[in-house]
């Protein structure tokens, strides 16, 4: 009894200690939390992303990767005060983390949703039988899955998730790996959507320019977004070159003489239960067809489209958070009904699949909302304010080098932060400063901030787009990184040289036809490197 109570004096008077500690070291922060951090606009801005990637590759573990890079970017944030730092963490970190992506978990959750009834009365086994039939090589599987990425090109969130769901049963079947697949999605999302006049991306690419200049300045862009348009071309030569390189190599090998589409890493689906025999290739396609075509309307209807507004400025002013659930809503209903009135699946069974539909999306949630909190981190310890001032630096150096540097500074940038977006929301008021509106090389500098975001941003394992591919895919996600590393790099390298070609010759038809040629020497190469001896 008496130890009863000793225990109990004690735990009052640890409880009592804890929380005047608290409150004292709380008052404390309250005091200097709008302080500016020591290492604020400093190289130290970028090193909590460095961190989290570095930790990432090597352990192959992206939670915990995450969660380091969030604690180290609070300490910096904090001037290392535990206290002000879990204030930061929590508050500036994961709490607008979630509340400022909620709408894409939903959206996220939607689909997964769908993906769950589709799978379930049938329509993906017969789209998959119906594939085949049809498409009779891996080739043709790979570039039906990159026309399908083309098609897609309203935003990349849901190009990424709709892609992966319909082309699964598709390359399951010819035995493309995983990782593979995880890579055609995210090569053809950001990708495309950047050089797509009606999509999000210009969109808010328009947000950033001059007033009035937005959609018009994107358009002109476009031929020299370099990056873009030589991934897309990318992925039709290896496909006919029937090329492979780096960690791809093994995961494809292992896919094709082992039937294992995943060589490594845990699998990212969960088994199926057995689908209906009722199932037709309709059941998949009249879903994804429904759910595209609402989620425009609902798109251009955030936009202010319906209210007068005209069908471009409707996608200026659209907000793809709130867009996207709402079409993504309408569809599921659509989903629901149709199905269950086809009577491939009962009410019950549709009901079962909201679960599953979640749980599928847990892992890409939880990756995004540690992504978001770290670049909400490198926000506060001023990343964009010290690229900023490197850009300055570069614009005294020569002229005609300025737009591969720029490409160069929104890639490392990009890979960094993990945001495209953001990335060319920092460049673009600054490559407007740079030059004169009326010179040919303003048009080559802003491509190269857009090309360089989308590279960055594409080799990013912290990227909200690189995430969503691997969640397309049902690919592990490290997994997805490192097998893309290699390909994305190359891209961006024939990038670079192709941006130093256009800053001398400032003609896109002398710029591109180069770059292409560049890329498809550099792939013969490859394959001649890589090509292994026979015994």
């Amino acid at each position: 009894m008496k130890n009863l109570k000793k225990a109990s004096m004690l735990t009052g008077i640890l409880a009592l200690l804890f929380v005047a500690v608290t409150a004292i070291c709380c008052f404390a922060a309250g005091e200097d939390a709008e302080a500016v951090p020591k290492f604020y606009s400093t190289f130290w801005a970028l090193v909590p992303p460095i961190i989290a990637i570095g930790l990432a590759l090597i352990t192959k573990e992206v939670y915990s990767s995450l969660f380091i890079g969030i604690l180290v970017g609070g300490l910096f944030a904090a001037d290392f005060k535990p206290v002000t730092a879990l204030d930061k963490i929590l508050n500036n970190g994961l709490i607008e983390a979630v509340s400022g992506t909620a709408g894409i978990f939903i959206f996220l959750v939607i689909l997964g949703i769908i993906v769950a009834l589709v799978n379930k009365a049938g329509g993906s086994a017969a789209f998959g039988n119906w594939a085949k039939t049809h498409i009779k090589t891996r080739a043709g599987a790979i570039i039906a899955t990159f026309v399908l990425g083309v098609l897609i090109f309203i935003d990349d969130y849901f190009n990424c998730l709709t892609v992966g769901s319909v082309m699964r049963p598709v390359t399951d079947s010819h035995k493309i790996s995983r990782a593979k697949l995880a890579y055609l999605i995210d090569a053809t999302a950001a990708p495309i959507c950047m050089i797509a006049p009606i999509s999000s991306w210009a969109a808010a690419v328009s947000s950033y320019a001059p007033e009035g200049e937005g959609i018009a300045l994107f358009i002109k862009a476009i031929p020299y977004n370099f990056y873009s348009v030589l991934t897309l071309g990318f992925i039709i030569a290896i496909a006919l070159m029937k090329l492979d390189y780096g960690p791809m190599k093994l995961h494809e090998r292992n896919a094709v003489e082992n039937g294992d589409l995943y060589t490594c890493g845990d699998k990212a689906e969960v088994p199926e239960e057995q689908p209906s025999s009722k199932g037709k290739v309709i059941d998949l396609v009249l879903p994804i067809i429904v759910l595209i075509a609402i989620c425009v309307v609902a798109l251009i209807y955030n936009g202010g489209f319906f209210a007068g507004s005209s069908f471009i400025d409707a996608f200026s002013n659209t907000d793809a958070t709130v867009g996207l659930p709402w079409g993504g809503i309408l569809a599921l209903l659509f989903t629901m009904i149709y199905l269950v009135a086809r009577r491939v699946i009962t009410f019950k069974e549709a009901m079962d699949c909201i679960p599953k539909g979640f749980n599928a999306m847990v892992p890409a949630i939880l990756i995004l909302t540690f992504a978001t909190s770290l670049k909400n981190m490198t926000g506060l310890l001023g990343a964009d304010v010290y690229v900023e001032g490197l850009m300055k630096y570069a614009a005294e150096g020569l002229v005609a080098f300025l737009p591969a540097v720029i490409f160069v500074v929104a890639c490392l940038l990009a890979f960094a932060t993990g945001t495209s977006w953001g990335t060319f929301g920092i460049l673009i008021p600054i490559v407007t400063a740079m030059f004169d509106a009326g010179d040919p090389i303003f048009i080559i500098g802003i491509s190269a901030c857009l090309a360089g975001a989308v590279c960055g941003d594409h080799c990013s394992p912290i990227s909200d787009t690189t995430i969503m591919s691997s969640a397309g895919g049902q690919c592990n996600h490290i997994n997805h990184v490192s097998t893309q590393l290699p390909y994305a790099i190359t891209v961006a390298v024939i990038s670079f040289v192709s941006y130093i070609i256009a800053g001398f010759v400032k003609n896109i038809y002398i710029a591109l036809p180069a770059a292409f040629a560049i890329m498809i020497i550099t792939l013969f190469v490859i394959k001649a490197v890589t090509k292994e001896k026979k015994a």
